[in-house]
């Protein structure tokens, strides 16, 4: 890509202005000491996967002038629930009886991978929770790490297969705020949703609650990789629960 961006630049006569770098941003040497502005497609699957995160706000703490800024800067991750008995059927709960053999041990392995994949947004049964802003300017590495909680309310009477997570970003620090949703109620991006399947389906009614929290944190062995746990309860008139799950983004 900066190969043919580099060719771009050249048949449009802006050799003079524009000047194309190829390379790591952790490696790289700029040609001037410092610049204004960071432009970064930072975010990652469930916002955090690949840890590019850290590798921007090393730029930005090496290359940044003073008053410099990155954009995107700002970003907010949010927790839904859904119901997805189909999918769930199809390509889960189908390790338990593969063509007569039991296969149950790739089930737990498949439980254990978030899904990234577009979410019909009728399938959403609560509200959407807000669980972490980050603020670039404000950021230092390993911030990306957190416990938050949550609390998800049905607005509807249905059943609940999994929760989802999505995120949003903005550019607050432009002449005019600029931003987009990953959300399944907005328009569909190369990000999706990230999906996480629960080993309780949840009967829930309109009123009722999930209760938890999602903590977040880079793999220890390698940084690029999420590791999740989460912690829900519910008591509703038609089941409860409480449950521990862990997953991992590789």
């Amino acid at each position: 890509m900066a190969n043919m961006a580099k060719q771009i630049v050249e048949a449009n006569g802006f050799s003079n202005v524009i000047t194309v770098l190829k390379g790591k941003m952790e490696e790289l040497e700029l040609p001037v000491p410092k610049v204004d502005i960071i432009i970064s497609e930072w975010m990652g699957y469930f916002l955090l996967f690949e840890n590019m995160l850290n590798t921007v706000l090393y730029a930005r703490d090496k290359w940044l002038v003073n008053d410099g800024i990155v954009l995107p800067d700002k970003a907010s991750l949010y927790l839904t629930a859904i119901e997805d008995a189909e999918y769930k059927e199809d390509k889960i709960e189908f390790w338990n009886n593969v063509y007569g053999f039991n296969m149950s041990c790739i089930k737990k392995q498949a439980m254990m991978e978030p899904l990234v994949d577009t979410v019909d947004q009728n399938q959403i049964v609560t509200n959407s929770q807000l669980l972490k802003t980050m603020d670039i300017s404000k950021m230092a590495p390993g911030d990306a790490s957190f416990t938050a909680p949550f609390k998800l309310v049905a607005e509807r009477d249905d059943y609940i297969h999994a929760l989802v997570a999505y995120f949003d970003v903005s550019f607050t620090k432009c002449h005019k705020l600029q931003g987009f949703s990953t959300g399944p109620r907005s328009r569909a991006t190369h990000w999706k949703q990230t999906v996480l399947y629960l080993e309780d389906v949840l009967t829930i009614c309109q009123g009722e609650a999930i209760v938890g929290s999602l903590s977040v944190a880079q793999n220890k062995k390698n940084p690029r990789d999420v590791d999740i746990t989460l912690k829900y309860s519910f008591a509703g008139r038609r089941c409860a629960v409480s449950r521990t799950q862990h997953f991992k983004m590789r």
